[in-house]
């Protein structure tokens, strides 16, 4: 099964994907889009290993999702993966790289994602380009889905 994931900041997202995943069979390859760029962000990716067993394979992916295969994988994220497309000044290219890893997906797969459509309209240009470009990969994810997952306050609301 095929499931994005989305939600508010620290909703429950990541723990919920790996409920998720972990009723696939055999391995899982997970893919970290998230970079260590400072001591937050290394707490965080540690904190987040320490929550995967040891049927989990990571790849430390940070922008080009194409080439990555295997039979189960789970995503976490494409918010970050779309800031990191914007700090390496290749946010032109997000189609381009996401289209075909979508198209490409294996039976069991879970992309976790932010829902960005919720908040204040930024007040920078940048920053609603990341919204708009995120917003529109997450549409996209969604109808490759077969089941697409808000988590609100830890708690799931199947929208499809």
């Amino acid at each position: 099964m095929k499931i994005m994931i989305t939600g508010g900041v620290k909703s429950g997202k990541s723990s919920f994907a790996l409920k998720k995943a972990d009723t696939f069979p055999g391995k899982k390859l997970f893919i970290a889009t998230a970079t260590a760029f400072d001591d937050e962000m290394r707490k965080r990716i540690a904190r987040h290993r320490q929550e995967r067993s040891s049927e989990y394979i990571t790849v430390e992916e940070p922008l080009y999702l194409r080439n990555i295969r295997g039979d189960n994988i789970v995503l976490d994220c494409l918010t970050m993966w779309m800031n990191n497309l914007f700090f390496k000044e290749k946010e032109e290219e997000w189609q381009e790289i996401l289209m075909p890893f979508l198209d490409n997906l294996p039976e069991n797969a879970v992309i976790v994602t932010n829902e960005v459509g919720l908040g204040n309209i930024p007040p920078d240009t940048v920053s609603r380009k990341y919204n708009e470009y995120l917003a529109a990969a997450n549409k996209l994810t969604a109808e490759k889905a077969d089941r697409v997952v808000m988590m609100v306050a830890g708690l799931p609301l199947y929208l499809k």
